[in-house]
């Protein structure tokens, strides 16, 4: 009889552990889908690189559920019914898990296409990893359940920048120029709507929203800036339309402090460097100047690609679908996106949060700014011998935003 119980004792644990560890030494492949060609391609291929070296280092044993990751590229070209295609076509292979980043209107066609095929294909349910998509209508009016996005929205970097640019009284007069798509516009809004509760002396004396990935040459804005007597300029810029912005800056000998989101990006940090010392901050939630995990994984991949390691929604990515998955016990994507919702796992900056009401992620945020390498910072950006300096660190609550999301969650 006692052996009988020891028995179905360990029969018991033994289906426990089964159970905890049935996804073990399983691939989860994961469809990254982003500009590889065009003329934001240096972008897509670092962000591609980035995600294939975070899946290398955080995967397998390392991982919280012992799963090994595989991303794989497809090419979007930038393009909503691109991104479409590539949807289609990674469906069709197999993936189960896809990511985006490069654009919000890629990023809604991508969601709405997601929610679709989920509902026509039960069994065989796709999961949306957002990355770099900020327009904040994707985790409000437009939310959905299979979307989670990895990194702040365009709101919630302009609650925190203008948090620091309040405190900054040389700030008075502020020169707008984007990009004329939603994350641009989305930037000149939040902006304005931010500094008038902040700093209601600040005036907006110019503001341009330009054609995305068109212009080859930035100086009939430059002249505007100059024109307009500004003496701060705010940009979503990002890619080639920030490098070539800060190249028609350099040409015309216009210094002027320069608020951005992504003067990190690749190309952007060689057109600074040539322009010489020049007042510029970034506000993005992490820095390779940070002590610990962050600033080794980015010295590693410096040495092992010569490139920057800067998107950092890869690591705290890898990070939340293996905790998911370790919860779930399973790499079923119904199970791991209901793991996902109000998951809070260890990040590089503290603990960071999917947010269940909208599947934003919350996290602490950072302003950092442009100077020469030195002993506190020595991170040399894209090899130039300056770098982004953390100056100024914000906890999730700062940045938070309310959501007007009403989520439909299945069944």
């Amino acid at each position: 009889m006692k052996f009988a119980i020891k028995s179905v004792a360990a029969c018991a644990m033994m289906t426990v552990a089964a159970g905890v560890f049935a996804q073990n030494g399983q691939t989860v492949k994961i469809a990254f889908i982003d500009p590889l060609s065009g003329p934001f391609a240096n972008v897509g291929q670092n962000q591609l690189k980035s995600w294939q070296f975070a899946a290398d280092k955080l995967g397998g044993a390392k991982s919280a559920a012992g799963v090994k990751f595989e991303v794989v590229g497809f090419d979007n070209k930038g393009s909503p019914q691109e991104s479409l295609n590539s949807l289609k076509a990674a469906i069709d292979q197999g993936f189960r898990y896809v990511t985006q980043g490069n654009g919000s209107g890629a990023a809604l066609a991508i969601s709405g296409a997601v929610a679709k095929h989920n509902e026509r294909n039960p069994g065989k349910e796709v999961v949306f990893l957002n990355y770099a998509a900020v327009d904040p209508a994707l985790t409000n009016e437009k939310c959905d359940y299979w979307h989670f996005r990895l990194d702040a929205d365009t709101s919630m970097k302009m609650e925190a920048l203008t948090s620091f640019m309040k405190d900054q009284p040389k700030v008075s007069k502020v020169y707008l120029i984007n990009q004329n798509y939603s994350h641009g516009q989305q930037v000149a809004k939040y902006f304005k709507d931010a500094i008038a509760r902040k700093r209601p002396d600040v005036k907006i004396v110019g503001e341009d929203l330009h054609p995305i990935g068109q212009v080859k040459d930035f100086s009939p804005y430059v002249a505007k800036i100059k024109q307009s007597g500004a003496n701060a300029i705010v940009t979503g810029n990002w890619g080639a339309d920030l490098t070539l912005l800060v190249k028609a800056l350099n040409d015309s000998g216009l210094k002027l402090p320069m608020y951005t989101y992504y003067a990190q990006v690749t190309g952007t940090p060689t057109a600074l460097a040539a322009g010489g010392d020049g007042e510029v901050y970034v506000i993005a939630y992490g820095s390779a100047n940070q002590p610990g995990e962050i600033g080794a994984l980015s010295n590693e991949y410096k040495k092992k690609f010569n490139d920057d390691y800067y998107t950092y929604a890869t690591y705290n990515g890898i990070n939340l679908l293996s905790g998911a998955i370790a919860k779930a016990k399973s790499i079923d994507p119904v199970k791991v996106a209901a793991a996902l919702e109000g998951l809070t796992v260890k990040s590089f900056a503290g603990e960071v949060q999917m947010r269940k009401t909208d599947h934003q992620l919350q996290q602490s945020m950072y302003v950092t700014k442009w100077q020469k390498v030195d002993k506190k910072y020595p991170y040399s950006v894209e090899n130039t011998g300056y770098t982004f300096a953390p100056i100024k660190q914000m906890d999730p609550y700062i940045a938070s935003t309310p959501t007007s999301c009403q989520m439909k969650r299945p069944g």
